[in-house]
């Protein structure tokens, strides 16, 4: 999104029409994939409203999303959606201070849906209007509510900097989060993301769509060491991985495989897959530790979020990490790592304080990568 399309503006002029008395309401969309999701979060990290409309069913039978069918669905769903979030909050329109919505990137029909009721909500209400990357929303719900170390969930904000790893079906990166916008990529998959792997390795299974909580829950009561998967490019320097070579060892041995796939067989599978994708994310978050950049930056908090986020072994090990490194540990709570309204209601109000909004019509984008922020 070029500079032209997205300004900062003198945040005095732009706080005196915000109701300096209470906090900053702002309604968040989000339609990028295979949920209609919004939420009201205030400034204050409350969240007062919150729906999410997942499309699941519809592309359960397909073992995947179909983007048209999955923006259908968008237009379906979205203004009730809104509807019911603002009935929840007990609020109108006219209550909401700030508007915003996923502007990219994601599947650009779904995009787009989210994008032009929020567009159209903000140009007849007159209210300001946030185009947010959906990636920042993942990146940013940490600070709105994390879940710690022990456990608890907690309206508290991450310091910036931190070191985030970001894994979700569609990416698979580690990144340096100075600030709101500013993010330095340390590392990304050179192929497939881990929750790609996981979904097409369930589906490999025959276990359903998505594949990757099933994948988790089979792995607790299987072998690790059953099969021997393999690490791609945790022998070499750097911080990018590779997951192709898991999902092509996956297929090899269900080939070759010439004994039914019983419950134990299956489990002991799951379980030695995620163990090879948790190997390769802990060897290459060791050496993002060593990246010069992340020494110098000194992050305090070492934070997990995407939909992969909620995966019980990456969450153990990147703790168990943390506490190696003298750092704190955090994760969203479990039902804001998948897409949802409330992250980008977060992300719209971040953006917002520093006076990113929009000032004239914008382009929705398929791919948007955060280092262009």
């Amino acid at each position: 999104m070029s500079d032209d399309k997205l300004i900062r503006l003198d945040m005095g002029k732009l706080n005196s029409n915000i109701h300096s008395e209470r906090p900053t309401l702002c309604l968040g969309i989000e339609s990028s994939c295979d949920e209609t999701s919004a939420a009201i979060v205030d400034s204050d990290r409350n969240i007062l409203s919150h729906i999410i409309y997942s499309q699941i069913p519809e592309h359960q039978k397909y073992g995947g999303v179909v983007p048209e069918l999955a923006a259908r669905a968008h237009i379906l769903a979205i203004d009730d959606v809104i509807q019911q979030t603002l009935k929840n909050a007990g609020k109108t329109i006219d209550d909401i201070d700030v508007i915003a919505a996923t502007a990219g990137p994601g599947l650009i029909g779904g995009v787009l849906v989210g994008w032009m009721a929020a567009t159209g909500i903000a140009q007849s209400t007159n209210k300001p209007l946030v185009a947010v990357n959906h990636l920042e929303g993942h990146a940013l719900v940490p600070r709105l509510c994390a879940t710690l170390a022990d456990g608890t969930n907690k309206n508290t904000s991450v310091e910036f900097p931190y070191l985030l790893m970001l894994a979700s079906g569609g990416h698979c990166q580690i990144l340096l989060v100075r600030g709101v916008g500013k993010y330095e990529l340390i590392g990304q998959t050179l192929d497939d993301s881990a929750g790609e792997a996981f979904d097409k390795v369930a589906k490999m299974l025959g276990l359903g769509y998505p594949g990757g909580p099933i994948v988790d829950k089979r792995a607790q009561s299987g072998n690790p060491r059953a099969f021997d998967f393999p690490r791609p490019l945790c022998d070499k320097p750097g911080c990018d991985f590779s997951f192709s070579g898991i999902k092509t060892a996956a297929r090899t041995f269900l080939d070759r495989a010439t004994q039914p796939l019983t419950d134990e067989y299956i489990n002991d599978f799951c379980a030695s897959f995620q163990a090879s994708v948790v190997d390769c994310i802990v060897n290459r978050l060791s050496n993002a530790m060593k990246d010069e950049r992340v020494i110098s930056a000194k992050p305090k908090t070492l934070v997990v979020a995407g939909g992969v986020a909620k995966n019980s072994a990456i969450r153990s090990a990147m703790e168990k990490m943390s506490q190696n490194h003298n750092m704190t540990f955090a994760a969203p709570p479990m039902n804001l790592c998948t897409d949802n309204g409330a992250m980008i209601a977060w992300a719209g109000i971040e953006n917002w304080r520093i006076g990113n909004i929009v000032t004239e019509p914008i382009a929705p984008r398929p791919r948007w990568p955060l280092t262009e922020l």
